[in-house]
């Protein structure tokens, strides 16, 4: 492994602490902001104080894109160490971290490479993933840089969730697709393309039932796919739900690892309780 390349990424990966630890990997908070405070994903807010706030206030946090000089700093001591910088913005079709993150870097003239995921919350996991086997395997920042950014649209960035509260309170559902959704128990599978979201599909009944017909539906989409590791990511999820789609992608294919994990404070933020997906990468 080349020691000297660095991967980092936002917070908005929402891989694992185990992962993190031992891969090194280096990770820069996004803001959250509740009324007039505002916190570091990750470090000082949690999901259930998201849940809370807006249980109490009827209102949607906000979230805040870091300025380049808050990536200037990040960036800036490991550059003094010698390393080289692998760093995993939000995709920038969803935030201006990624704009920030690049300024921050051609300031610095150093070895920054900044990758633009397309994706979110283990939808960028996948590639920070993918940027640690390849440190691994001592392929250089180059060549990194260059295979993941080849992979960003094979991802399959998706979710189901449980209620579309937050987002017809964000703005990205309508009136008539929320209080239609409560009258016929309808749960779309929303996904990302162009590094951007979208409805892609719709499932009627239990969540139990539409975790079924969405996985199915991923294996007929996806049937060749990398299968080093699948993400079952949710937020807050209940448990029951969790092994569910856990099962079902044990089931349906034959992936090296399935990683359980929680989606952090920004996703959170955009998506509500009980949001779950299986995230991977096709062929």
């Amino acid at each position: 492994m080349n020691e000297n390349i660095i991967i980092s990424s936002d917070s908005t990966c929402d891989l694992s602490p185990a992962q993190i630890a031992e891969n090194g990997i280096r990770i820069f908070p996004l803001r959250v902001i509740l009324g007039s405070d505002a916190f570091r994903d990750g470090i000082d807010i949690t999901p259930q104080d998201i849940f809370a706030y807006v249980e109490k206030t009827g209102e949607l946090p906000k979230t805040s894109a870091p300025n380049t000089e808050d990536y200037r700093k990040f960036f800036e001591p490991l550059l003094k160490e010698g390393k080289t910088v692998i760093h995993f913005n939000i995709s920038s079709g969803a935030s201006a971290s990624y704009d920030f993150a690049s300024a921050a870097a051609r300031e610095l003239g150093g070895n920054i490479f900044v990758v633009d995921s397309h994706g979110l919350s283990t939808g960028q996991g996948l590639l920070v993933m993918k940027a640690c086997d390849l440190r691994a395997e001592g392929k250089s920042a180059q060549a990194i840089y260059d295979t993941v950014n080849g992979l960003r649209d094979k991802v399959n960035t998706s979710f189901i969730p449980d209620t579309l509260l937050y987002l017809y309170k964000g703005g990205r559902c309508s009136t008539l697709s929320y209080y239609g959704s409560k009258v016929l128990s309808i749960h779309p599978q929303i996904a990302m393309k162009d590094g951007k979201l979208y409805p892609k599909a719709k499932y009627m009944g239990s969540m139990q039932r539409c975790l079924k017909k969405y996985v199915a539906d991923l294996a007929e989409e996806y049937p060749a796919y990398d299968a080093t590791r699948c993400f079952v990511t949710h937020s807050n999820a209940d448990p029951e739900l969790v092994e569910r789609a856990k099962e079902l992608a044990r089931e349906t294919f034959k992936f090296n690892e399935i990683v359980e994990t929680v989606a952090g404070s920004i996703v959170t933020s955009h998506c509500g309780r009980n949001t779950i997906g299986v995230l991977f990468i096709g062929e």
